[in-house]
């Protein structure tokens, strides 16, 4: 149709010289919002240790992710409608306001509220590249260019905990937010003088807002369940009953939706193909709350219990990263040349599942090799998870529903991240009030009594944590062996050849970089 064909043409005239120059720009941007996720992850005790806030340490990740997933979808449609351009532009305006007001937060709410508004803006980013690629490049040119992809990500997972540690460390927790402007700053001008996006003739766009008001609110009171379930209320009490009985409500509703709507947010026939993309959601959800919960309560165990500083704990993580990267490349190789992909997954749920049982046995006397050793394991599992069941998901649909997919797979493994980040969170909390433990504040006086206490005090809370942190990764194992048994389930179906790549869709490069 002329409405597709037209970009892959037009963008010809745009493929020579400048536009690796154009990409580096709009990949810079996508950067931010990735680096952002993860930054925070180690500067989180600074941030606790400042403004308080222990028992809503979660939020500030939750919110991020919550409001990065729920806006996808809106940024993208806008983009559509209007100007992928604009909307690109005007993501990167409001991811960088957020981040000014979260360097200026004077306490937890703030800051919590403050990540959501920067939360918005990152859902604006992660959809805008991948849309301005697609129509930047026609379809048989974007290979030559997945690899500046998946450069980015790879710097965007390792480089996060290691930049966050850093910032902390020298600069304070603050500038883990203000580092944004300037950067921002650059891509904003940057995007603003060389980007140039194909005209499109696409006819009028109607929005799924009902569709969107709905799974948002679905979405957040299943992390609102999950967050206070435990916690704040017991998992028995009326108010999470009530909770889950709205979220099922809010499902059906939703279902009923998309059923009647005329561009439906989740086309639900991509559910109904083959037992496939079940499987693959199910994957993602898991290695999902893997990634993020290690992300973010790892360094909390390391800077308490085993004494790592914070910029020491970004180096820690390491590990984890590298293993998930690795595992990715070798997995596409593998597949690229043989067209086989199911072991990835199995074998990526059983090391998921063998690395978080064993992250579940540290305590206060756990070395930080034995701790590394655990994360590899950890990291190779998500690795193959993660690049396999994106893969998966999209070889069980039709070429029509690439992008409905695509969509999907984001909204499941960011999902997987804000509930395993919300339950993670309620576990911990729970540990600190069941030991009547709280950050211990050493170091006022200098009498031998006060020592004694304030000594004490820091020993119960390292305990506290350390219990609270095998709570989460036995909770890890469990979901993970959940995730090997589904995924023994996959059925190989061979994979699409060139078809895919000759689909004009901007989804189709996100594929290597979902």
């Amino acid at each position: 149709m002329s409405a597709s064909t037209a970009p892959a043409a037009d963008a010809e005239s745009i493929v020579p010289k400048n536009i690796r120059w154009v990409l580096l720009g709009v990949l810079l941007a996508m950067l931010l919002s990735m680096l952002d996720g993860l930054i925070v992850g180690t500067a989180m005790p600074t941030v606790v240790a400042d403004i308080g806030g222990i028992d809503h340490m979660s939020w500030v990740v939750t919110a991020y992710t919550l409001t990065t997933t729920c806006s996808t979808p809106v940024w993208g449609k806008l983009g559509d409608l209007f100007n992928r351009k604009y909307a690109f532009l005007s993501s990167l305006v409001v991811f960088m306001i957020g981040s000014v007001l979260s360097g200026q937060a004077s306490s937890m709410g703030e800051l919590i509220g403050f990540r959501a508004l920067q939360g918005i803006g990152a859902g604006g980013l992660a959809a805008g590249a991948f849309a301005l690629i697609g129509a930047l490049l026609p379809p048989r040119e974007r290979g030559k260019y997945q690899g500046m992809v998946a450069i980015v990500q790879a710097v965007g997972s390792i480089g996060g905990p290691l930049v966050g540690g850093f910032i902390t460390a020298h600069l304070g927790w603050r500038w883990a937010f203000y580092v944004n402007i300037p950067v921002g700053l650059i891509c904003l001008v940057w995007c603003g003088l060389l980007l140039k996006v194909p005209t499109t003739h696409r006819g009028k766009v109607v929005i799924d807002w009902l569709g969107i008001t709905l799974m948002t609110a679905m979405i957040s009171t299943v992390v609102m369940a999950a967050t206070w379930g435990g916690s704040t209320y017991a998992w028995g009490s009326w108010q999470i009953l009530a909770l889950a009985t709205a979220a099922v409500l809010l499902l059906l509703a939703f279902v009923a939706s998309q059923k009647r709507a005329g561009e439906p947010l989740l086309p639900l026939r991509i559910f109904s193909g083959q037992r496939n993309f079940p499987i693959a959601a199910v994957l993602l959800t898991v290695a999902g709350a893997a990634t993020f919960g290690g992300s973010l309560y790892l360094p909390l165990y390391q800077q308490t219990v085993q004494g790592a500083s914070a910029s020491n704990s970004g180096l820690l993580l390491l590990p984890m990263m590298a293993g998930t990267v690795v595992a990715s490349m070798v997995a596409g190789k593998v597949m690229s040349k043989t067209g086989k992909y199911k072991i990835f997954p199995v074998a990526g749920a059983a090391s998921l599942a063998v690395g978080m049982g064993l992250l579940a046995t540290m305590g206060t006397g756990t070395s930080r090799f034995t701790t590394s050793a655990y994360m590899v394991l950890v990291g190779v599992g998500t690795g193959f998870t993660i690049q396999m069941a994106n893969t998966i998901a999209q070889n069980s649909v039709a070429l029509r529903d690439i992008g409905a997919a695509s969509a999907a797979t984001s909204l499941f493994r960011t999902l997987g991240g804000s509930l395993g980040v919300a339950v993670f969170g309620s576990l911990l909390t729970r540990a600190l009030q069941g030991h009547g433990a709280a950050p211990a504040e050493g170091g006022h006086t200098d009498t031998t009594a006060a020592h004694a206490v304030s000594q004490a005090a820091k020993d119960a809370y390292a305990h506290s944590v350390a219990h609270g942190t095998q709570q989460i990764f036995l909770v890890g194992a469990v979901c993970a062996v959940a995730a090997l048994v589904a995924a023994v389930f996959i059925e190989e179906v061979p994979l699409r050849g060139k078809a895919i790549t000759d689909q004009p869709t901007g989804e189709q490069v996100s594929r290597s970089g979902s």
